[in-house]
């Protein structure tokens, strides 16, 4: 490979890093501590994106669990609701932010990525189900 090729190459994946990021930024969000509340409370729809094979190492208990790769297809399972907040976890809230990004396209007003996702959440030690 050429040095400008790299180069070249290495500055298009940079500004592709650069506007996730920023896209990332624009995006809603709540912190861990608020969604682990919304699900203890039952005030919001926790949406745990990850597949199945990350579900088998533990679920939030009462997290509604559509895998990503599923999740075209039972995107109607989801209420749209002024009054119910829809929180997306995944596993390091990358997977998530894609799909707020897809769910604020549809129109919902109330979508937010989780901060840490999963990852986090087992880090702290906090209570994971088995997946039902």
């Amino acid at each position: 490979m050429h040095l400008r090729t790299f180069i070249s190459m290495m500055a298009c994946s940079a500004s592709l890093l650069i506007w996730h990021g920023s896209a990332l930024a624009t995006l809603p969000s709540v912190t861990l501590e608020a969604a682990r509340e919304a699900l203890e409370k039952s005030n919001a729809i926790v949406v745990d994106i990850r597949e199945p094979g990350e579900h088998a190492n533990g679920v939030a208990k009462g997290a509604l669990l559509i895998p990503m790769a599923q999740f075209a297809r039972r995107f109607s399972e989801l209420p749209k609701s002024a009054t119910s907040p829809v929180l997306v976890m995944c596993n390091t809230q990358n997977r998530s932010s894609r799909i707020v990004e897809q769910l604020i396209a549809a129109g919902y007003t109330n979508a937010s990525y989780v901060q840490g996702g999963m990852s986090q959440w087992a880090a702290r030690g906090w209570p994971l189900v088995k997946p039902q």
